[in-house]
């Protein structure tokens, strides 16, 4: 008993060493803490400011060949939007001559019957929009279905019958009312955060003792693998909680994304990443040990995956079948899901075990592997 009771006291005090150590060299490394404080606000001004799905000030082209009250109530709806830059022009030659050159994105063409084809219940108005850019096309069709709707409601409640409608479709987006982009791009930002900081970090601070030779050092001492990890992994892990706190900061008073799940459940979640996260990194140095190439790895391994394949700025279901199951063996996938989930919709368990199970699972093999590639062996 007092043997392991010593034993247990010794490796206790040879992990608080390794973790103080390691601790000192995070504070006297700028670029540690550039990474870890810096960088997530940086990334999340830059991405979250510069880096939206939301269209406005369209520049759009009316062409109206009647100069009724209609025809100009509906072009009034355009006008008074916030999402489009209207101007009216004479014709549609000179309409489609500016769509050309790219001086606006959009017609509005309403046809010289609107009046009389309101009255009679069939009246249509003609956009076309500039297809280069499918997505700004597709955005600004839908903002036009909008302004067209709200010119109809603002008709019908000053008591004016616009045609024979009998059915009224009432539509609702759930969980982001407002459709603002930042809701959902902000929880994925946070994901980029965490990974730049766990396994980039990590892979490349390890790779350098690998290089410097301080590893072979470690070597001939009484620590064990484990507890090496364990000494290098404890203040980055610490650095990753502090990003995470500055991201959640910075979500809610920059960009006023809601949290509508459980706070304490936020952190476990993201903890839990943070682990894969900094396995990965120590997997990939342990392996490489070459800061280069442990670099290159982890950005292929991790950050782009997290960007392309995690269903931060891309649909997964509308990706092919083949690019859809390899999104499984990325962990951001699962916290990316999570994430969104607690922030946007609340606490669904439905969605939040399932992802958590999974990451806890890669957390634990991450670890394994890292271990086992860093025995006490020179080779």
């Amino acid at each position: 008993m007092i043997a392991a009771a010593h034993s247990g006291a010794g490796r206790l005090r040879r992990i608080m060493a390794l973790i103080r150590k390691e601790s000192w060299q995070v504070l006297r490394d700028p670029s540690s803490v550039a990474i870890g404080i810096v960088m997530p606000m940086l990334l999340l001004v830059l991405f979250g400011y510069g880096l939206s799905f939301d269209v406005k000030n369209v520049p759009v082209a009316i062409v109206m060949e009647e100069n009724s009250a209609e025809a100009r109530g509906a072009a009034s709806g355009f006008e008074l939007s916030e999402y489009f830059d209207a101007r009216q022009v004479k014709t549609m030659a000179e309409a489609e001559r500016l769509l050309l050159d790219k001086t606006v994105n959009a017609i509005v063409r309403i046809p010289p019957d609107f009046a009389r084809r309101i009255a009679q219940g069939n009246a249509e108005i003609q956009v076309v929009v500039h297809g280069t850019d499918a997505n700004t096309a597709r955005i600004s069709l839908g903002y036009a279905q909008g302004a067209i709707a709200t010119w109809l409601a603002r008709e019908a409640a000053s008591g004016r019958v616009i045609g024979a409608a009998p059915v009224a479709v009432e539509n609702r987006m759930w969980f982001n009312d407002a459709n603002n982009s930042s809701y959902f791009l902000v929880p994925g930002l946070i994901v980029l955060v965490m990974t730049l900081i766990g396994a980039l970090l990590t892979a490349l601070v390890v790779a350098r003792e690998w290089e410097r030779g301080t590893f072979e050092a470690l070597f001939v001492t009484p620590v064990r693998p484990g507890e090496i990890l364990l000494g290098k992994t404890v203040p980055y892990f610490i650095l990753g909680l502090m990003g995470l706190a500055l991201s959640i900061v910075g979500a809610k008073l920059l960009f006023h994304v809601p949290i509508r799940g459980s706070l304490a459940i936020l952190v476990i979640v993201s903890m839990l990443y943070l682990v894969v996260a900094l396995g990965i990194g120590l997997l990939i140095s342990s392996v490489t040990k070459s800061q280069f190439v442990a670099s290159q790895i982890t950005i292929i391994a991790t950050f782009l995956p997290a960007m392309m394949l995690s269903g931060f700025m891309f649909d997964i279901r509308s990706m092919p079948v083949a690019i859809q199951a390899i999104t499984h063996i990325f962990p951001a996938r699962y916290f990316v899901s999570v994430l969104q989930t607690l922030f946007l919709a609340g606490d669904i368990w439905a969605v939040i075990l399932p992802n958590a199970a999974v990451l806890a699972f890669m957390a634990a093999v991450l670890i394994a592997l890292a271990i086992r590639a860093t025995r006490k062996t020179i080779g």
